[in-house]
């Protein structure tokens, strides 16, 4: 059975990372997806009985890159978000905070142009949220585009641009 086409734009061109998307199907946008935006959720969503380095691997095993290339790279990007010593442990053995690193490295292993991330500090301690907004400046500076969603002044300081919605509108959009 094929695959129906998704919503198609009345007008234009949609290009992503330089891809046009526009008539592409849902497998091929799902492929889109996997290597070029990276998700990065307010409640983790790693998988409970896999440890943090097989959580990591997953969108690389989706992408069929070879294991031990998966296993190379998953730790590459555990040990930059500080959890080195945290690879075989299992999500109910770490911390939100640890929790909320690995999943932000999953999101980052198949070097994705956007990142969005839906209150990614939310669930974690201050310490916590202030390490997290410092990978983010590091990857905003390596040219990765991070679109978040924070209800958090604070958190939202970090970025070079605010947009303020209120009930779906954009009330005001300031460069920080």
């Amino acid at each position: 059975m094929a695959k129906s086409k998704p919503f198609l734009p009345t007008k234009g061109n949609y290009i992503l990372d330089g891809e046009s998307v526009l008539n592409l199907n849902e497998d091929q946008l799902a492929g889109i997806r996997n290597r070029k935006i990276g998700f990065i959720f307010q409640s983790f969503n790693l998988l409970p009985r896999t440890t943090a380095m097989q959580n990591v691997m997953l969108p690389m095993s989706y992408a069929g890159i070879e294991k031990d290339k998966r296993q190379e790279i998953a730790k590459k990007y555990l040990e930059m978000v500080g959890l080195k010593d945290r690879l075989n442990h299992t999500s109910n053995q770490l911390s939100g905070g640890q929790q909320q690193r690995v999943a932000i490295a999953r999101s980052l292993v198949m070097n994705p142009a956007i990142l969005l991330a839906d209150e990614p500090t939310g669930n974690i301690a201050s310490a916590q949220a202030d390490e997290i907004m410092k990978i983010f400046e590091k990857l905003n500076n390596q040219g990765h585009t991070i679109i978040m969603i924070t209800h958090e002044a604070d958190i939202a300081s970090h970025a070079k641009r605010i947009i303020h919605i209120r009930d779906g509108k954009v009330e005001k959009d300031e460069k920080n």
